[in-house]
This record gives C-alpha cells, sequence and structure tokens, in this order.
C-alpha cells in the first residue's frame, strides 16, 4: 500500500450527528453505534468534502499507508445501499440505552401515507400531509428510503407560511426538502441534490420558491443538480405570491 490522503475521524469529538455521512458521496462514512466511522478505505477518495460538515472538528485528512480509493467498488456498494433503501422501511424505533447517542433532528424516518390527497379543509384541523423526517436539506440524506421512486418537492422554507393550503396542494403524496438559497449556506446543495437524484429515480423535481429574486436561487440550486446528476428528471417551477398564492 502507497501513502495517500484518507480520513481520518476522532470518535472522542464525534456527536453521532450525521452531517458527514450526507456529505460522503462515496458513502464511506456511515454512524455506526452513535459514531461516525470510515466503513472502507477504498470508499474514501480523500478528497475531504466532509470536512466543513463536520460541527464538531472531529474530522481531518491524514496521509498513511492506506487501500487505494477503488471508483469501481465504490459504485458497486452504493447500487448496494440503493438496493437496501428500496426495502420497505421498517416503523422507526426509539435508540436502544446502549445503542450510542442518536440525534434525533438526522434519524430518518418515513410516516404512513394518506391513502388519497385531500380534500381542502371545510372546518376543524387539516391533517400534516408531511410523510417524513428530516426535511432540511442540510439535514436529510440522499439514500433515505423515501426518496426513491418519489415525486420531490424542494421548497424555499417560506413557502409553507405564506401559503395556507401548501399541505393539500403541493406536499400531500410527495417527499420534500427545505432550504434557503439567501441565508442557508448552500455550498453542498447542489451535489447533495445531484446525488439524491442520481439514485432514486425521481417521478418530478418540483421547486417551490417565493416571488422575490432571492428565492430564484433555488431554481438555480436544481437546475445546476440536474445536470450534474446527468439524469432526465420532470422539472416543475412553482413561484407562490407574498400573499400565497400559486402564480
Amino acid at each position: 500500500m502507497a501513502k495517500r490522503n484518507i480520513v481520518k475521524i476522532d470518535e472522542s469529538k464525534c456527536d453521532g450527528c450525521g452531517l458527514c455521512v450526507t456529505a460522503c458521496a462515496e458513502g464511506a462514512i456511515q454512524v455506526i453505534n452513535g459514531k461516525a466511522k470510515l466503513v472502507s478505505e477504498v470508499y474514501c477518495d480523500g478528497l475531504g468534502a466532509c470536512l466543513g460538515h463536520c460541527p464538531q472538528d472531529a474530522i481531518t485528512i491524514e496521509q498513511r499507508e492506506a487501500a487505494e480509493f477503488d471508483e469501481a467498488a465504490t459504485h458497486e456498494y452504493l447500487q448496494r445501499l440503493d438496493a437496501q433503501k428500496a426495502q420497505p422501511a421498517p416503523q422507526a424505533q426509539p435508540p436502544k440505552k446502549d445503542a450510542g447517542f442518536v440525534c434525533p433532528g438526522m434519524r430518518a424516518m418515513q410516516f404512513e401515507k394518506p391513502a388519497a390527497k385531500p380534500a381542502a379543509a371545510v372546518g376543524g384541523d387539516r391533517p400534516s400531509q408531511l410523510a417524513q423526517w428530516p426535511v432540511q436539506l442540510h439535514l436529510v440524506s440522499p439514500m433515505a428510503p423515501y426518496f426513491a421512486n418519489a415525486e420531490l418537492v424542494l421548497t424555499a422554507d417560506c413557502v409553507p407560511f405564506a401559503m395556507g393550503d401548501f399541505h393539500e396542494k403541493l406536499l400531500a403524496g410527495r417527499a420534500i426538502a427545505i432550504a434557503c438559497p439567501k441565508l442557508d449556506d448552500t455550498s453542498p446543495y447542489v451535489e447533495k441534490l445531484a446525488q439524491l437524484i442520481k439514485h432514486n429515480n425521481l417521478k418530478s423535481l418540483t421547486v417551490v420558491h417565493m416571488e422575490v429574486p432571492c428565492c430564484t436561487g433555488l431554481v438555480r440550486i436544481a437546475r445546476q443538480a440536474i445536470a450534474l446528476a446527468g439524469v432526465e428528471v420532470p422539472f416543475n417551477d412553482v413561484t407562490i405570491s407574498l400573499q400565497g398564492k400559486i402564480i
């Protein structure tokens, strides 16, 4: 084995948040027993895309003797992850006491979806149409099972506040990711969204944004991600007025 750059994880600093997992396009890092771990040297290209996503500074790049990065093996590994993801998602269970810390905000959960899109409620409570957790683009995993063969809505996070019937008109029956193109750190968004598109055979991608100019940045991110993924996916661009109407 020759010396090369490779990821090093300080488990004493790691809190198991999982942000490095979603940042690694090769799937080389997984959270196991509450700690991020390098699952195999051959899946790590040593470029360090995960470094800037660790809030605990637990990840560094070191130069040491390691097996060479194997692109073909990595591709097969990602296909296996896709196959596992295609299996029905188990009911979410609370983490065992001895399983280590798992951040509730990062734990992927899939909820039972209604059989049909609901009619507009006349009175009383409106049922939520959210079928997954988490929803923020920084936190979702491109490999989460609820994205497989889904109609994906990528929405600016102001939209559901402006649009009173967002759940009924745009969310019901769809997977969702939310983001703010103005205030978020959007640097990882194109690559993450590209991985999500590439590995999930999406039925469609709908970007929903407010009419204010800065919000159209979400459309640019989505179009760049589609180009990077190299996959054709039906694309819809929906603009919402400040009064919550579809323009």
